[in-house]
């Protein structure tokens, strides 16, 4: 049953907005385009100290700056960094479970797999109890 659902393809996008928001963001961020556009807010905070009254405020500009662009990208980041490791171990346990399925069929062949197929069934529910 799970193995018929991972096999289909995806027909509707039945993510929230905010996640196709993250998914938006982590492509371009992670894109030279960005850098460049980073790289150039520093340019121009550089060329612009003659027209800082004092440099502490100079400095003080690019710190808010960076801080808040640093804080944004880390939860963007770290948001589509879960959900992808997520995917992946739901890939992992269909897989392990098609695995067990296999292993449970040959069975009949070798009762050493039947023993096995249960330890690889264990381990596969061991992300739901954590």
């Amino acid at each position: 049953m799970s193995q018929q659902r991972a096999a289909e393809p995806r027909t509707t996008d039945d993510r929230s907005a905010f996640d196709r928001f993250v998914e938006a963001s982590y492509q371009r961020v992670s894109r030279a385009p960005f850098f460049a556009v980073c790289a150039g807010i520093v340019i121009v905070w550089f060329v612009s100290v003659p027209w800082w009254p004092d440099l502490k405020s100079w400095q003080v500009a690019i710190h808010t700056v960076a801080s808040v662009i640093s804080l944004l990208l880390i939860v963007l980041l770290e948001n589509a960094s879960r959900r992808a490791e997520e995917a992946s171990q739901e890939k992992l346990n269909v897989i392990a479970e098609a695995l067990s399925d296999l292993m449970l069929f040959r069975a009949q062949d070798d009762p050493g797999l039947e023993q096995a197929a249960q330890k690889l069934r264990e381990a596969i529910g061991l992300e739901e109890r954590h």
